[in-house]
């Protein structure tokens, strides 16, 4: 089969994946891998705009089952890995990464996902990935075991894309019964209430994420300040804040980025 740029070659082979990126890195074109692991939607879209901003690149998608190849065409996307577990571990995963225990998402899955990127972006040989910010601490968690490893390999991060009501988009939150849609735009607005209090410091902006969540009837799993990495946050500098609550037994979780001690109306223009 011919390989033709912005066709979404579909290849279901590991070794002929490596080697249409073999073949490119060598011509000195970057290769950039997208992995997508749930049903296509905006964040997604994002995600491919992202990887083909980046010049020259070679894009190819890491693609869950159920998600259409025409959709990847329309993204101009050059190649679609249609994998198995069977696909990248043959012999049967004997291999994971281990994640600390930060008191937010269980660290097993964290452990499952980074381990699965991770299986992508050396079965593919990708000189570049594309992961967003919606799952923040599994960006974080990639970007540290690729610098801990040593992979040769540069990660690009893009902005968590919301819902006009500020929701983040994903495919649990588009989900949600009609029913409960207010109650998951009392989180996103708890974060932005959050955000708006950092000149205050730290208890300022808890005590806001409190207030709304406890405005629509909503008690937080968690409501954690760190600096980006996820290092303990800062005094003052950039920090990340993390909530989560529980919706009819499930749990939804976000997250935003905030000058804490500073506050965005004295950032410098």
């Amino acid at each position: 089969m011919s390989f033709e740029f912005g066709q979404a070659l579909e290849v279901t082979d590991a070794a002929r994946i490596a080697m249409i990126a073999r073949v490119f890195r060598g011509k000195g074109r970057p290769v950039v891998l997208v992995p997508l692991q749930t049903h296509f939607h905006a964040g997604h879209a994002a995600l491919l705009r992202a990887a083909r901003r980046i010049p020259g690149a070679v894009t190819i998608v890491a693609a869950h089952p159920s998600i259409d190849r025409r959709m990847l065409v329309d993204a101009h996307i050059d190649a679609v890995f249609r994998y198995t577990d069977e696909t990248l571990w043959p012999n049967g995963k004997r291999t994971t990464i281990a994640v600390a225990d930060r008191g937010m998402l269980p660290p097993a899955h964290l452990s499952a996902d980074a381990t699965r990127i991770l299986a992508l972006i050396n079965a593919v040989g990708c000189s570049d990935v594309i992961l967003g910010e919606n799952n923040y601490e599994l960006l974080v968690t990639v970007q540290h075991a690729i610098t801990d490893l040593h992979f040769p390999t540069t990660v690009h991060s893009v902005p968590t894309v919301r819902m006009p009501g500020g929701v983040a988009v994903s495919a649990k939150n588009l989900d949600i019964p009609a029913s409960s849609q207010e109650q998951l735009l009392a989180l996103s607005a708890a974060l932005t209430a959050g955000a708006h209090a950092s000149e205050h410091g730290t208890g300022a902006v808890l005590a806001a994420v409190r207030s709304v969540l406890s405005a629509a009837n909503l008690t937080a799993d968690y409501i954690e300040l760190f600096a980006p990495t996820l290092a303990p946050a800062p005094e003052t500098g950039d920090a990340r804040l993390f909530a989560a609550v529980t919706i009819n037994g499930q749990q939804f979780h976000d997250s935003v980025g905030l000058p804490l001690g500073i506050g965005f109306k004295n950032l410098e223009a």
